[in-house]
């Protein structure tokens, strides 16, 4: 069993910050994950988050409200968490928070989240959140002032309050359905339990890389083959010229030249026309 016990100071009345409290279906704009939470009764809750990628719904139940004091829950089913949120006037319009989550963690993706405190660290941000979102507004944007169970002097309820159901370890970080049996803060718990679950993974997958770049190192390379070129030199000799035809004279045609020779051996010829 786990127990996570965080206080804040907001500057608010306690009335303020109490009425702020008790509306429920505010509360995503400071819890992380929620998606919306619809109050089907004066003691029940509805939620719906996303939880790693993954929606889920559940129920809460209330199991004792004071107005100014304190409001007190359990999981109803599926869940293994409980918790108190308590109020205390400081005066000078200054209130304490002081909430109080016990969990049993499930599985080892639950386990290694709490070793590593990540449900601390988210339940003291989102009482952050919620004093910032109730110090900017100066007023609450509601109030439920009845009671539920008032003087039953239950005390903080504990992990045994909660359904003996022992949930769906392992699928959601925490619990899908204990997610945030409380109001809201334990909403934490699964968004953190989440965190550590991707961060685990990723180690997981950085550590198979490097086995196999081990092996791959390992491995006897294959002896280097060197191919050496060879350069053939070729001489390219000239075709031989084909022979030329010869011509032969018994080809060559006869000429005449018995004109020839008579206006050689009489010199040039006279114009004999009539002038």
């Amino acid at each position: 069993m786990t127990r996570v016990e965080k206080s804040i100071l907001v500057n608010v009345p306690v009335s303020v910050a109490y009425n702020q409290w008790t509306q429920f279906e505010e509360f995503p704009n400071f819890m992380g994950g929620v998606q919306s939470v619809t109050q089907l009764t004066e003691d029940r809750l509805q939620w719906v988050a996303e939880i790693g990628g993954v929606k889920r719904q559940w129920e809460a139940r209330i199991l004792e409200q004071v107005p100014d004091r304190k409001v007190a829950w359990a999981a109803t089913e599926g869940a293994t968490n409980a918790g108190e949120v308590s109020f205390q006037d400081m005066g000078a319009g200054q209130t304490s928070v002081r909430l109080v989550l016990e969990y049993e963690p499930e599985g080892l993706i639950e386990k290694v989240g709490d070793k590593l405190n990540f449900i601390e660290r988210q339940v003291t941000s989102d009482l952050e959140k919620f004093k910032f979102f109730i110090e900017s507004e100066g007023y609450a944007t509601g109030a439920w002032r009845g009671s539920v169970n008032e003087g039953a002097q239950a005390g903080a309820p504990t992990v045994e309050h909660a359904a003996a159901s022992r949930g769906d370890s392992g699928k959601a970080g925490i619990s899908g359905k204990a997610v945030a049996a409380g109001l809201g803060v334990a909403a934490a718990v699964a968004a953190a339990a989440t965190s550590a679950s991707k961060r685990s993974d990723e180690s997981q997958t950085e550590t198979t890389a490097e086995t196999t770049t081990f092996r791959e190192v390992g491995r006897t390379a294959p002896a280097a083959t060197t191919t050496t070129a060879s350069t053939t030199e070729t001489t390219v000799e000239p075709a031989p010229l084909a022979d030329a035809p010869t011509a032969s004279m018994d080809d060559v045609p006869a000429v005449d030249l018995t004109g020839v020779e008579d206006r050689a051996s009489t010199g040039p010829r006279k114009d004999d026309r009539t002038i």
